[in-house]
């Protein structure tokens, strides 16, 4: 039997056409759709083919979670998460209201890839590797965009398990303040390519365009206590950090959804972008020095010493635990160790 596959959309705009195509897309292929609402979402929201779940059936879900997140946050969007894990989602694949899905966005995804890869290769601008033009993913330090990077051709091609898998967005792509406010948009990237990041390769991944499986799913979480233009970037280091504990390889890949942004006020996501600028050297660093272990019962754990690193050292709010830990309950709840 094909596994059961879930999209999760956090959103609080009236039904536009982008949640409309994607419910469209999910109906056609079989999949769930859940749309996770909050405070300022209209009351009468509804798109055949979508689940929607306001904040009035979200406390009552009997989610620890939802009783304890904070309200005009995005990271309620983790109670989309923990409603596709009881469902039964054995994939999760995440993504936003202004991110237009082509037929690809649909396509059955495979976890284990041959492709090429690169470890050990400390800081990557993966967006070289589908791209000429000067680009780099929101979340990159900025004094590692030029890193020198080995051509495509020339990385090994392996057979690895990728549980998690970043797929890049076209026209307005995940790219940070400073990109917007002085290089030109809309960009294309390259067609038909894949790369995938092993041990000690970091680069940030988003929560737009991105595939989990239920190995994974423990680190979707996002934080809250944070800058609102990092939790995704945060989160994806927490990830890559404990992947590699478990010999996984996060995969990038072409687009297959392109960008209708919404709209944003650039100095201001600059200011809330400045956490990463100046400490996203010293997250990797602190991770990397954990002392983590490897498999599927550790990982809860694990993510507990990796966000209490995270606290440590003054980066996210203390007020993070009490939230991780309700994640972390709602997941042995549902019965996701099992």
């Amino acid at each position: 039997m094909q596994n059961k596959v879930a999209i999760v959309v956090t959103s609080i705009s009236n039904p536009n056409k982008v949640l409309k195509s994607i419910a469209s897309g999910a109906v056609e292929h079989g999949y769930e759709f859940i749309v996770v609402g909050d405070t300022k979402s209209p009351s009468d929201f509804y798109i055949e083919g979508c689940k929607y779940v306001g904040i009035e059936d979200q406390v009552k879900s009997g989610l620890e979670f939802a009783a304890v997140c904070p309200t005009r946050h995005y990271a309620r969007k983790n109670i989309g998460y923990l409603l596709a894990i009881r469902d039964g989602a054995k994939v999760i694949i995440e993504t936003d209201d202004d991110n237009m899905p082509r037929n690809s966005f649909f396509s059955k995804r495979e976890r284990l890839r041959s492709v090429h890869t690169l470890a050990n290769a400390n800081w990557v601008n993966v967006y070289r590797y589908f791209s000429d033009k000067l680009i780099w993913p929101r979340g990159l330090p900025l004094d590692a965009v030029h890193n020198s990077l080995p051509a495509l051709d020339a990385l090994p091609s392996n057979t690895v398990d990728c549980p998690i898998q970043q797929g890049l967005a076209d026209e307005n792509p995940d790219v940070d303040a400073i990109y917007r406010l002085i290089l030109p948009l809309p960009q294309l990237f390259l067609r038909e390519r894949e790369i995938a990041l092993g041990k000690n390769s970091w680069c940030p991944f988003n929560s737009q365009n991105t595939t989990w499986w239920s190995d994974a799913f423990p680190l979707l979480y996002l934080p809250a206590y944070c800058s609102f233009r990092m939790t995704d970037i945060w989160r994806s280091f927490v990830a890559q950090r404990i992947a590699w504990e478990n010999g996984w390889h996060i995969l990038f890949h072409d687009a297959t959804v392109w960008q209708e942004r919404n709209e944003h006020d650039l100095m201001n996501d600059f200011v809330d972008e400045i956490p990463g600028y100046t400490h996203n050297r010293r997250i990797a660093e602190t991770l990397g020095s954990l002392s983590l272990q490897a498999g599927h019962k550790h990982i809860l754990d694990n993510m507990r010493k990796c966000y209490e690193a995270l606290v440590g050292i003054g980066v996210v709010g203390h007020d993070e635990l009490r939230l991780l830990n309700a994640w972390l309950s709602d997941l042995v709840q549902i019965g996701w160790l099992e």
